[in-house]
């Protein structure tokens, strides 16, 4: 007779063992406890919040020399109308800003530079707003992995107790390491999401420094003395 065909089992062998793996690993967070939960749902939040900044922080970038250039040649031209619907057109913060400023022209020059600051820290709260939860599921997340494991230490020495001490030790290794299940996906939380919330920062300043430099270019630009008629 022929020998029979050898079948390749290679690619079942993977899948088998990655589903296996998967399977393990969802089996490691379930023996994590209750407090598994809301650590879960504290990762959820900050996935939410680092997607929701970061469209946010995309929708408010612009050039802010292109910006400058532009409202500067309208209010050398005299047009300041013009200068105010193409803030409204933009519609982003550095234009909201010189808009409040644009539309207090012909009053004094410290009342113009107040309501461009006024707009400017408000603009800079919108952009902040929500990270600083970031910051607190940096902090928080960790210290519910530290009360996840406090609570499965417990129950590892209340089986220690029950069993009269006669334990082995691979029973005690086990609820040790599942109590740790916790204090690693809260760490691992945590450290993510204080990542996020550096990253957001720096974001942040750069807009807010765009910012800033645009208001100033502003003020000096009204400060400017008026070119004689011919």
């Amino acid at each position: 007779m022929a020998p029979l065909p050898q079948v390749d089992t290679t690619a079942a062998d993977t899948t088998q063992a990655a589903g296996a793996g998967a399977q393990s690993l969802l089996d490691i967070l379930f023996q994590g406890g209750w407090v598994m939960i809301p650590i879960l749902l504290l990762s959820l939040v900050a996935i939410y919040l680092l997607i929701e900044r970061l469209i946010t922080i995309r929708n408010a970038q612009s050039d802010p020399e292109v910006v400058t250039d532009r409202i500067r040649q309208y209010v050398r031209s005299g047009d300041v109308d013009g200068a105010i619907s193409y803030c409204m057109q933009k519609d982003v913060p550095i234009t909201r800003i010189l808009k409040q400023g644009l539309e207090r022209l012909g009053r004094p020059i410290s009342e113009i530079q107040d309501a461009v600051q006024a707009a400017g820290k408000y603009e800079t709260f919108e952009l902040e707003k929500k990270t600083n939860m970031l910051a607190s599921i940096a902090g928080v997340a960790p210290m519910l992995g530290f009360f996840g494991t406090v609570l499965g230490m417990i129950r590892a020495f209340q089986e220690i107790q029950n069993l009269q001490g006669n334990v082995n030790p691979s029973v005690l290794a086990g609820g040790i390491w599942e109590a740790l299940v916790t204090t690693a996906t809260g760490l691992l939380v945590g450290i993510l999401a204080l990542l996020a919330y550096n990253f957001l920062l720096t974001r942040i300043r750069r807009l807010t420094n765009d910012m800033e430099r645009s208001a100033t270019d502003f003020i000096d630009l009204l400060q400017e003395p008026v070119p004689p008629q011919s």
